[in-house]
């Protein structure tokens, strides 16, 4: 039978995305604030636990993507939804025996590293002033949150971890890029840190189908992008993502 998987956060682009590109591959049902049309929906905040349970029955992966994905969100709101909301996530998840959470972090955990070169030069498109090779940051490169939404983040992969590592649960975290409703990249960081919306979602869909000895990991979601600083060699390795788009396409 086919895994039973639950999206939180599927109104949003990202959820409408991944929920398009997995609808005729897996029994999809939806956690959301707002009614999905045509999809299976559990009503609720993900701020409160017990309201949210029930949604997590008899599923064996979550996609987990509600999020407030503002970066001038005051605390109380980054509190609320990414703190509380994403702790009640794990922890429902866990309490109804789910094997798979894929969670999406963000570029945010370690977008700070743009203010260092050559990383400032590859966001601001100054290529003149960039060396013919650079290092790009890893899944084991220190984090450097920018604002309290990367901190957020940051908060996610260290939950994700604590729950891997002490529950019999599999957690893959996707630091994901630039995804725009346009489906091209917006200004000059976007042609280093744009992901598609088809690579999005071969990420999420090869992230579900990876096995379950795949206990944690960090993902880059970009694109393959001329200019880009984040690593996705490691993705290619651990679940075969290859990405189908890329930024300098639409120069």
């Amino acid at each position: 039978m086919p895994q039973k998987v639950l999206i939180t956060g599927m109104s949003g682009l990202i959820g409408g995305v991944v929920r398009r590109h997995l609808e005729d591959r897996y029994p999809l049902i939806a956690l959301n604030r707002r009614a999905v049309p045509e999809i299976e929906c559990h009503l609720a905040d993900i701020a409160d636990l017990e309201a949210i349970q029930p949604a997590f029955v008899e599923v064996d992966t979550v996609v987990h993507l509600a999020a407030l994905a503002r970066g001038d969100a005051p605390f109380d709101a980054i509190l609320h939804h990414n703190i509380i909301g994403t702790y009640n996530v794990f922890e429902a998840a866990r309490r109804a025996g789910v094997k798979r959470i894929i969670a999406a972090s963000s570029g945010s955990a370690v977008s700070n590293w743009e203010r260092d070169m050559p990383y400032q030069a590859l966001v601001q498109g100054r290529y003149d002033e960039t060396p013919s090779t650079w290092e790009k940051l890893n899944h084991e490169t220190p984090v450097r949150p920018s604002g309290l939404y990367g901190c957020s983040k940051v908060w996610l992969e260290a939950l994700g971890r604590h729950f891997s590592d002490t529950f019999d649960l599999s957690v893959i975290c996707l630091r994901i890029g630039a995804v725009n409703q346009e489906d091209k990249p917006r200004d000059a960081r976007q042609f280093s840190v744009w992901c598609s919306q088809r690579d999005i979602a071969q990420m999420v869909e090869r992230c579900i189908a990876a096995p379950l000895s795949l206990r944690y990991e960090i993902f880059f979601a970009v694109s393959d992008n001329k200019w880009s600083y984040r690593d996705v060699e490691h993705a290619r390795k651990q679940v075969g993502y290859e990405p189908l788009d890329a930024a300098e396409a639409h120069r």
